[in-house]
């Protein structure tokens, strides 16, 4: 029996799965399909922040900026156990841009959209000042400002999470291998790979969005009756993980010679992230990796700033991931716009293609993508995402956004109803579950009641969980993306996991005919 959707995303990473999520709670049948596991690629390699992209004002991008400053407020309220503010110092280089252009800047950082949680930004005297501290004595003057952080892969996985509970069917490791229109319908061949092997469906769709990120020229030419003109431009991003280097909680962004910028964050509490680079990439989207070159650069970077010197022998930890860019025909790859293009191609069945974009702005995508498609599906017009948590984020009221942004004072009382957890492991639930941990806990009152502890940090309930409900396969899934164990388990605990993951069911079952 071939099934009928009113519609297939092709992409499961922030964009396709946002679109689903938006889709879904509008009463549309959807089917989302991913080649490899959520946010596998450019979705788990951001810089991890929400933000509206300071540096894109000089770039004259005022309009992304708001848009993206106008949703960060909504997405630190649907989260807030995933998203969380975080204050950036930027110490001043007088060789870099003048105080006084920084200070304006800033200025229309903290007023193109309005403001309720974070505060504004301000100037500091580093030599008084915490961030001030692990920073080589030339910097004295500095600058601070609000954006926020996000667990990107979570991000992706919440809201994959949330269109299956509206309805949506989620398919990971499965291919569309190919498309094509019959009158007002799609029709399209999956390929899913699952335990027992290798199996083919074909389905019907009312109309196809192309979320593929990197891939998405690609399958828009791949679709032989799709109209499209458009070009991306792949840029690759790569960031270092060293070893704590400063023990406040602010993060930084420095100014460099070449005008671009890195950000140096602290990372999972024993750690600090450094990045990215912006390179021209134009190998294999699915095998990018960080070269020693952009080692050395991220590095060299950090050691303009900081007291202790890095190299490379101090990275513990690396990723790369390329960003799917609309070809604006800029020169320079960090002045390609981060925003985003919909066009839809609406000759018989529609087929939208979602070309650019940044993580901030993606449910904002979804809406407008949503209005787009809505006249051809008879879906609802009315958009209902702004104001919906994503799972695990209603901390006050069951389904409901937070009225205030106090996820220290939800914390405390969750440690009071399971005091036999070990502070670090409850403040990574908290923060990785938000109000879905109890699924996890259950009725547990130790951590033996928790079963094996399969790597350091991780027992067996909770790679359950992540097996049953966010449809984690293999041990990176788990380890990298579901979280960021991976930085404290060695090879032993890896095949541990491993071997547990083979011994049990593949929760994938077999593509129905």
């Amino acid at each position: 029996m071939t099934l009928e959707y009113d519609l297939l995303v092709v992409g499961g990473g922030i964009n396709g799965a946002g679109i689903a999520r938006d889709a879904a709670g509008r009463g549309l049948r959807v089917l989302l399909c991913e080649q490899h596991d959520l946010a596998q690629h450019t979705s788990s390699a951001s810089t991890k922040l929400i933000h509206g992209g300071l540096r894109y004002l000089e770039y004259y991008e005022f309009k992304l900026v708001r848009k993206a400053l106008q949703e960060r407020e909504v997405l630190l309220r649907s989260a807030p156990h995933i998203i969380w503010p975080l204050r950036f110092v930027m110490p001043h280089d007088a060789s870099q841009r003048p105080a006084w252009m920084i200070r304006a800047g800033l200025f229309m950082y903290d007023h193109l959209a309005r403001r309720e949680i974070l505060p504004p930004s301000e100037g500091a005297n580093l030599s008084r000042h915490a961030a001030g501290q692990p920073l080589k004595g030339d910097y004295r003057k500095g600058f601070v400002y609000s954006d926020g952080w996000v667990d990107d892969a979570r991000l992706v996985v919440l809201n994959a999470m949330d269109a299956q509970e509206h309805g949506a069917r989620i398919l990971t490791r499965t291919k569309c291998i190919s498309a094509r229109r019959e009158g007002n319908l799609w029709h399209a061949v999956l390929e899913q790979q699952h335990a027992g092997g290798v199996q083919q469906e074909e389905v019907r769709a009312r109309a196809i969005v192309n979320a593929a990120g990197p891939w998405a020229a690609r399958f828009a030419q791949s679709v032989p009756q799709a109209r499209t003109g458009r070009s991306l431009r792949l840029i690759k991003g790569s960031h270092i993980v060293v070893k704590r280097l400063f023990d406040h909680p602010y993060a930084y962004i420095f100014q460099n010679p070449d005008k671009r910028i890195i950000f140096a964050i602290p990372y999972q509490e024993e750690f600090t992230l450094i990045g990215t680079t912006d390179l021209e990439y134009h190998g294999d989207a699915g095998k990018v990796e960080i070269d020693a070159q952009e080692i050395e650069y991220l590095c060299e970077m950090a050691n303009r700033y900081f007291k202790r010197q890095i190299s490379q022998a101090d990275v513990v930890w690396t990723y790369s991931g390329v960003r799917p860019l609309l070809d604006d025909s800029a020169e320079n790859a960090s002045a390609i716009t981060r925003d985003y293009l919909l066009e839809c191609d609406d000759a018989g069945a529609p087929m939208l293609n979602v070309w650019g974009g940044k993580i901030t702005t993606y449910r904002k995508l979804a809406e407008e993508a949503l209005s787009m498609l809505a006249p051809h599906l008879g879906a609802s017009s009315k958009p209902w995402t702004a104001g919906a948590p994503l799972p695990g984020g209603d901390l006050e009221q069951p389904g409901k956004m937070v009225a205030r942004y106090d996820f220290d004072a939800w914390l405390r009382k969750f440690q009071a109803r399971h005091p036999w957890l070990p502070v670090e492991l409850a403040h990574r639930y908290a923060r990785s579950y938000g109000s879905r941990v109890e699924q996890i806990i259950g009725q547990a009152d130790s951590l033996a009641a928790l079963g094996e502890e399969l790597t350091p940090g991780l027992y067996e309930a909770e790679a359950r969980y992540l097996v049953q409900h966010e449809w984690a396969r293999g041990a990176d899934d788990i380890l990298w993306r579901r979280s960021k164990l991976g930085l404290h388990c060695g090879p032993q605990h890896r095949g541990r996991l491993e071997a547990w993951l083979a011994s049990v069911p593949d929760p994938a079952a077999p593509v129905p005919h």
